[in-house]
């Protein structure tokens, strides 16, 4: 079982569950980090607030790393689930 294979969501119920689980954290994480830079660059319009500005900015970029990390997290997670099907495959 390869990583990063899109059909993997399809091999069973559990997999459609676990797919959905990380589509919405995934959808979340892109809306909050999206919020965060609109608010960085409406508050960088006032030179007085560019501390809170920057923090905006701090928390969408940290948003943004996540992003990753969560679609890592499922593929790792999808490619555990195969091994054990590919396991109780092969057991007598």
């Amino acid at each position: 079982m390869r990583l990063f294979t899109s059909r993997h969501h399809e091999r069973s119920a559990e997999a459609r569950r676990l797919y959905a689980r990380y589509e919405i954290a995934h959808t979340i994480i892109d809306y909050l980090a999206a919020l965060c830079f609109l608010n960085g660059s409406i508050l960088s319009f006032q030179p007085d607030l560019a501390g809170p500005s920057s923090w905006f900015f701090l928390f969408g970029s940290l948003f943004f790393l996540a992003k990753p990390t969560i679609r890592l997290a499922r593929e790792i997670q999808f490619f555990q689930i195969g091994d054990v099907e590919e396991l109780a495959k092969r057991a007598p």
